[in-house]
């Protein structure tokens, strides 16, 4: 297994007290009284991450101190560069470090996983990959993979590791990815959770599955405000979609013992919750709060203790 070192450790305590269940009421409680964090997108961009390591620029966000008795049993959030992107700025780049640093800073504060107060950038080439059991992929329809990308990304998830791959939309986006997909695991085919999946529920009991836009969605669709695109049921980026209202999809991957390897947040975007929490009080009180954050630790709480 690529993660021998970790189940010795990290896995089994997880797996014992770990996260200590914590109910929707109370967690959220935790971070209303936490508060709305102030620091969001950083317009000129930051520095940070292209081949390897993460970013000491925090941009607000708070730092904590390294469990010194048990270094090696941290979890360190860890994202994909990839290579093949059609957008300039850079497809696996999408919300970087903020939606990162963030998501680990909430990790610590909500659970009692050990984070990493600092994030990672990995390739599937880099011998990194080998010791991080859970990886985020952002626009993952922009992925073009050489053929020793496929072939490390497929061993790596038949051993153990597991993708939360998230923000894409629309029918033809997800094409994309699912050819994409198809090359990494050509004899899997994905599975649309229902609602009642148990990973909507592991940790935060979710009604639905959660369609998250970025913070200014509303803009592009004529609205005057996030309240008002949300009083007339709209929750979704624009795209050309086939079919109305577009509803969010979570494509689990199985192995053939039935073991997820990992889950596609279709027509959603879980992360920018993350990215953008300190936009405003209302995105943070409408999307951050009751749906990234829980949609987030449910998946990688749930890929951790299955």
């Amino acid at each position: 297994m690529l993660f021998d070192g970790l189940d010795s450790g990290l896995r089994r305590d997880i797996a014992k007290s770990s996260f200590k269940p914590i109910t929707l009421f109370v967690a959220m409680g935790l971070l209303g009284a936490a508060g709305m964090a102030q620091w969001s997108r950083d317009p000129g961009g930051r520095p940070g991450g292209f081949g390897g390591g993460g970013s000491r620029d925090r941009a607000g966000v708070p730092d904590w101190e390294r469990n010194a008795e048990m270094p090696n049993d941290t979890f360190t959030f860890a994202r994909v560069q990839y290579g093949g992107s059609r957008r300039s700025f850079g497809g696996w780049r999408v919300d970087y470090p903020n939606a990162d640093l963030n998501f680990a800073y909430r990790l610590e504060q909500l659970t009692a996983i050990k984070t990493d107060p600092d994030v990672e950038v990995v390739q599937f080439t880099n011998d990194k990959l080998k010791n991080t059991p859970f990886v985020y992929i952002t626009s993952p329809h922009s992925m073009d993979l050489a053929d020793d990308e496929v072939k490390i990304f497929r061993e790596y998830l038949e051993n153990g590791g597991f993708f939360m791959a998230d923000d894409f939309w629309s029918e033809r986006e997800w094409d994309d990815f699912y050819g994409v997909m198809k090359q990494v695991l050509p004899s899997v085919e994905p599975v649309d959770l229902p609602k009642d999946h148990p990973l909507f529920n592991h940790v935060f009991p979710l009604s639905e599955k959660p369609q998250v836009p970025s913070e200014d969605w509303y803009r592009s669709h004529g609205y005057s405000s996030g309240q008002e695109a949300l009083d007339n049921g709209v929750t979704w980026e624009t795209k050309r979609y086939e079919n109305y209202p577009p509803k969010p999809h979570f494509y689990a991957y199985f192995d053939k013992k039935g073991r997820m390897m990992g889950v596609a947040c279709h027509n959603t975007d879980v992360g920018d919750g993350w990215e953008e929490e300190g936009a405003s009080p209302w995105y943070f009180k409408n999307y951050s709060e009751p749906k990234s954050y829980p949609m987030g630790i449910n998946i990688l709480i749930y890929s951790m203790t299955h």
